[in-house]
């Protein structure tokens, strides 16, 4: 957490020092006008003083390394990762050209998600998509928060890792979340045999995968939007096993998207993973096949 103290204002150093060695701190919230906030697990802790401009643009000239121009186009996205695979999350003023989003002024608010790789959190998962060699294509479903960004992860380093049966896995992680590269380098663990198309959108990473890294299996986050299904089929037909999440909790929600519903109606998944998370924290998990059959 040493690199996370170093982007903190100077002021703050030394109270944050000793929290930010606290395991269970999972976001750290800065906001002008009103305390830091350190969300946990199970409570939130905060500190006294409130976060000035200056302490927000102080923290900006350590993020990015005394050029804030070069991280220009990360921040105009919104976030960008740091060493370590901690994720920085940016909101403020907006400059708009045509509709779109040029660049980001006056930021006066971050989200820094303290990046902790979970490994072997998804092991009970593998007999179930992985066996004998052989990977079904997979939708890991979930709600927001419970972690199936997590248990991929988890999943790709143990199915690409290992002895002489480890698959080729192309990761396209468009939101920089699942290896959390920086500078190109995966800050987590995903195996030997894993490349990383890293800041791509979907539908050009697959094709690009499919055209110049010849993958096993190719790995992509947060799947439903209305282009999806066309690639993933692409995909599909091209020899390529896919490894796929998205949001939702039931098999109803799936079923409301129509990239995915085309999916299910062409059996084109065998295996639908279905985390969930209780109210004290521990996490469970649902399979069903092709034919949507409740096998686990």
């Amino acid at each position: 957490m040493d690199n996370l103290a170093q982007i903190m204002p100077l002021r703050f150093r030394d109270k944050l020092a000793p929290v930010l060695k606290n395991p269970v701190i999972e976001e750290i919230r800065i906001r002008v006008g009103q305390p830091i906030e350190l969300r946990c697990r199970e409570e939130n802790l905060w500190l006294s003083e409130c976060i000035l401009p200056d302490d927000i643009e102080e923290m900006l000239t350590f993020i990015s390394k005394y050029s804030i121009y070069a991280y220009e186009e990360e921040m105009r996205q919104g976030f960008l990762t740091i060493e370590g695979g901690h994720r920085i999350g940016f909101a403020g003023q907006v400059r708009l050209l045509e509709g779109k989003i040029t660049h980001m002024v006056n930021i006066r608010f971050l989200n820094i998600r303290v990046a902790r790789e979970n490994k072997g959190c998804a092991g009970a998962l593998i007999p179930w998509i992985y066996r004998d060699g052989e990977f079904y294509n997979t939708l890991l479903v979930s709600p927001p928060g419970v972690g199936k960004t997590t248990y991929l992860r988890d999943c790709i380093r143990q199915i690409s890792g290992g002895g002489d049966e480890g698959k080729k896995v192309c990761v396209i992680d468009e939101r920089s979340e699942i290896a959390a590269c920086h500078l190109g380098i995966p800050q987590n663990d995903l195996g030997r045999r894993t490349d990383v198309i890293d800041g791509c959108p979907k539908g050009e990473g697959m094709l690009l995968a499919l055209r110049s890294m010849s993958p096993d299996i190719i790995a992509v986050d947060e799947l439903g939007g209305e282009e999806d299904g066309i690639m993933l089929r692409q995909a599909a037909l091209s020899g390529c096993q896919i490894f796929g999440t998205v949001h939702g909790r039931e098999l109803a929600d799936l079923k409301r998207k129509p990239s995915i519903r085309t999916c299910i109606n062409e059996q084109l998944f065998k295996r639908y993973i279905f985390l969930k998370k209780d109210d004290r924290g521990r996490r469970s998990f649902s399979v069903f096949d092709q034919e949507l059959k409740n096998i686990c």
